[in-house]
């Protein structure tokens, strides 16, 4: 993915497993919410808390569902089984981070 591209993004793919869709890595779009939606298969997307203490929000996908990930919020997926993904955002600016336990 070329985060420095200009213009809105459109991804569509297939996942197998965890590796597939960087569930070791939290993801952040600075200049544009996400839409993630689950085509085929389960998925469970988390926001990163806030702040310090709180739980990660979970949001469960299935098969037609699709959810808002807010501009500036930091989020990741796991896979419940493989499945189809798509998502919508303005790459541009956009960063990964290696996800550490708490």
């Amino acid at each position: 993915m070329d985060f420095g591209q200009d213009g809105w993004q459109v991804v569509a793919f297939h996942a197998k497993t965890d590796a597939d869709v960087r569930a070791d890595h939290w993801e952040v779009h600075p200049e544009a919410e996400e839409v993630v939606s689950c085509l085929i298969g389960k998925i469970r997307l988390y926001l990163r808390p806030e702040r310090p203490g709180q739980q990660e929000e979970e949001i469960r996908l299935l098969a037609g569902t699709a959810a808002i990930v807010p501009r500036g919020r930091w989020h990741r997926i796991e896979l419940d089984i493989p499945s189809n993904i798509m998502a919508v955002t303005l790459p541009r600016g956009s960063r990964l981070e290696k996800r550490t336990e708490a």
